[in-house]
Parts: structure tokens; C-alpha cells; sequence
């Protein structure tokens, strides 16, 4: 019973039951990432959509099927990829939340040392403030 409310009201546990009855009557397959995400077109239309494997995060849709998703190519990656650069690099997860984020020289989770400022700065204590009125 759970499964089905998480189902019919919540987008972030996979695609509901809207999306799931629009895909099945209008939907027309186009291909698959190597994730496992599913991308779909409208076969009367111009809608383009992405059925997720998992969790629904953004930042796991690659570049050459977010240009397609995006309408920035006509052709999806299965039948027209893109061209790839010597630069580029393997996709990352987005770790922004989890205890594998980055976090800056100085934060909190970082060790707290902010390094010393030069010559300029003065910090703002409470007691320096009341002495001046």
C-alpha cells in the first residue's frame, strides 16, 4: 500500500502513475544511458522525457542525451552520437549532501582553520562595537 501512495504522489521515488499511463498510451521508446535510465519521445508530438533507473537526480543523465532531452540535437544518441573530445572525463555523482562532498579549506567539516587574511581585515566582536557608542 505504501509503494503504491509513494507511487501516485511522489515523483522522486520513480516516475508515477501519470507518467507511467503517458509513457505506456503515447510513448515511444528511444533508447537507453549506461546507467539504465530510459528515454522516451511522444510519437504524435515534440515531448521528450527520461524514466530514471533509481533515484531521480539530474546530474546522472549524460551529456549527449541531455542535449537531446534539452532540444538542442534532433536526433537522440542512438542514432546520431556525439562526437566525443579528448578532454572530457567520466561522470561524477553529484555528492552534494552525502559525506563524500567537498568541502572548502576553513568550513566547519573541513577542520575549521580559515587560513590567515593579510593586513586588511579586521574581525567584528560584539565588545569592540558596544565601546564604540
Amino acid at each position: 500500500m505504501i509503494k503504491f501512495l509513494l507511487k501516485m504522489f511522489t515523483w522522486w521515488n520513480g516516475n508515477t502513475i501519470g507518467t507511467g499511463l503517458f509513457t505506456l498510451l503515447r510513448g515511444e521508446a528511444v533508447g537507453r544511458d549506461d546507467d539504465g535510465n530510459r528515454y522516451y519521445r511522444e510519437r504524435k508530438g515534440s515531448r521528450r522525457w527520461v524514466i530514471y533507473n533509481g533515484v531521480v537526480e539530474a546530474s546522472r543523465i549524460p551529456p549527449d542525451w541531455h542535449a537531446w532531452l534539452h532540444y538542442l540535437s534532433d536526433k537522440p544518441p542512438t542514432e546520431k552520437p556525439l562526437p566525443g573530445r579528448d578532454w572530457e572525463q567520466p561522470h561524477q555523482a553529484n555528492m552534494t549532501g552525502t559525506g563524500a562532498a567537498w568541502f572548502p579549506p576553513g568550513s566547519l567539516r573541513a577542520g575549521g582553520q580559515r587560513p590567515p587574511v593579510s593586513g586588511d581585515y579586521e574581525a567584528w566582536h560584539p565588545r569592540a562595537a558596544d565601546d564604540r557608542s
